[in-house]
Formats: structure tokens, sequence, C-alpha cells
């Protein structure tokens, strides 16, 4: 069996929490595994405190100059888990046996572009599976349990938030990588509006302004928190919060990793690119809210700055009344 590997992922917060389950089950399965991990420095956090990896590596110079660093590790085999030219780059350089995974590219175009679908329905976890399964001989088993976030000791001291936290209250994440997925403000407002337990609103630096349109109008149940919450932080407010809402975005596998029901607002992307909640074998309640039969959806695999139609159905058309009513009768 091979002794030193090094996995690559270089972004972003959801997909590299999506790889967890893969050096979870080879460090249980073959724990005399040395496992290597290369992402980019802002998405460390992500990784530093997880067990079952042995040494983090970060995209911190040019590929080149990365790739001469690695290479006297004398890793014995690359996985790759992102598959795009940098990879590509690095693997040549590296000059070990690679394994990767399926992206879908040509199904997600055909669907796309065509509306033709022929996704299979195979989640991307377990298509990480399949390219680690291929480097194990076929003898790595997904144990089912999901996936990991592990947490830095003093996490939990932010003096911004009340002390101790309330007992019941939702976590909401607005933010996302591209508009399209996000859900309008106006929406969250009224939604807020008509709820009688806090709101925590997260998001990164860039929701800030977002953040406070939405509790400055929503009343005095909702915060703000965007850009005052790392990324830890962040995931400390979705544990102790009764439910997620959340667009298609990192802290959705955030939320997924920490056990935690989610309801998942999805905009111009769909469920079925298989990017979904992944949870482990025991019940969870997930809620997604889609517009279904839509014939512009899905107009990207990621996403736009603005919708291609300009009319935005994907989330304007999301029923309000339908997503407080869940809410309410899950809290209930």
């Amino acid at each position: 069996m091979v002794q030193k590997i090094l996995i690559i992922r270089f972004s972003s917060i959801g997909d590299i929490v999506l790889t967890t389950p893969i050096m979870r089950c080879l460090k249980k399965q073959f724990p005399e595994i040395e496992i290597h991990y290369l992402t980019k420095p802002e998405y460390k956090i992500l990784l530093e405190n997880n067990p079952n990896i042995d040494k983090i590596h970060v995209l911190d110079k040019s590929i080149f100059e990365k790739a001469l660093e690695l290479k006297a590790e004398k890793f014995d085999a690359v996985i790759d888990l992102h598959k795009n030219l940098r990879t590509l780059i690095f693997k040549t350089l590296l000059e070990v046996n690679s394994y990767s995974y399926n992206k879908l590219n040509f199904e997600k175009w055909l669907f796309v572009n065509l509306k033709i679908n022929r996704l299979p329905k195979i989640h991307i976890v377990d298509r990480y599976f399949e390219a680690a399964n291929a480097f194990c001989n076929s003898t790595l088993i997904n144990d089912g349990e999901g996936l990991d976030y592990f947490f830095p000791e003093n996490v939990w001291t932010f003096e911004n938030l009340p002390q101790p936290m309330p007992e019941n209250f939702i976590a909401w994440a607005i933010g996302a990588q591209h508009f399209t997925k996000k859900l309008p403000n106006e929406k969250i407002i009224r939604i807020c509006q008509k709820l009688t337990i806090p709101v925590f609103i997260l998001g990164g630096k860039e929701d800030f302004e977002n953040g406070e349109q939405i509790s400055n109008a929503a009343g005095v149940y909702v915060k703000n928190l965007c850009g005052k919450l790392n990324i830890s932080q962040s995931a400390s407010v979705i544990l102790q919060s009764k439910l997620l809402a959340t667009n298609d975005t990192g802290m959705m596998h955030i939320g997924a990793a920490l056990k935690k029901p989610i309801l998942s607002i999805w905009g111009n992307t769909i469920p079925e690119f298989g990017m979904s909640a992944y949870y482990d074998n025991k019940e969870i309640r997930n809620f997604q809210f889609a517009i279904q039969n839509l014939h512009c959806r899905p107009c990207s695999k990621i996403g736009f700055n603005k919708c291609p139609k300009t009319h935005f159905k994907c989330m304007n058309l999301q029923n309000e009344d339908e997503i407080l009513k869940t809410i309410q009768q899950f809290l209930n």
C-alpha cells in the first residue's frame, strides 16, 4: 500500500468540506497512510484541526515553485479532487500516479444548454470516493458517517454576541459566490418579520451591507453577523442553532457536517448537480425549495452576477409563505 499521498482541493468552503469523508475513511481503513492536503491559504482554517490530515500545504507561491517544493516530499500518489488545468500541471510536475474524479462537465453542459438531463444520480462525495477507490484498488469503503467539521480550541470567544446564546434561534446564511444563487433581501425580510424567534444572519464581509439592510428592516429579532465572524465562529453559530436557512453555498455543507436541519433555497443551480446537503446514514431534516419546471433553469452550473433572462424567476417566484410555514412547523 502507498505510504504518502497528496490530496488536492484548492477551493471553496463547501467543496473542501465535501472532501472530508475521504480523509476519514482512508485513515480509518489504512492508518499507515500519511495524508497531505493542498489548498488555498484562505481555506486552511477548514482543515487545520482535522485529525485525519498529517500535513497541510497552501498555494502561497507560483504553481511551478510550489510543485518544486512538494516534489521534495516524495509523494507516492496524488488524489485530485479539484481537476482543472492547475492540478494537471501539478500532477505532471510531481511525476507520480494520480487519480481524479468525474466532474460530469459534459452532462452538466447538456442540462444547462440543451436541457437534456443525462446526470447520474450520484453525489459529488461519492464521485470523490470513486477517485480514492481507484487509488485503493477498490477497497475503500464509505463508512456512511457523512461530512466532518472540526473546531479549534476556544472558538467561541466572540464578544459581539449575547452571552449566553438564546436557546432557540435560526441561523440564516445569506451569501453565495454568485448573485443568481441568492434569495433577494426583500423576501428574507418579509419572512423574518413574521418570525418570533431570533435570527442570526451569516455571511462574509461582502455580505455585510445586505445583512444590514435585512436586520434594519426585519426588526429586533434579527442580528447581522456578516463579516464579523471567521468561518469557525460562523460554524459555531450554526451548531447552536435550531435550523439553518441557506442558499446553495458553503455554509450549507458545514451545516450538514454538523448534522443540523437545513432549509436550502435553490436559484439557478440544482441539487441534481450532486451538491445537495450530504448527511450520514441517520435521518436528518432537509427541506429543499426550488422552482420546478422553469424552462431556463439551470442556466449555469455555478452562477451569474445577474439573471441572463432578467426576470430572475428562480428566486423571485420562491414562495415566502411556504418557507415561513416550513420553518414554523419545524420549530413547533
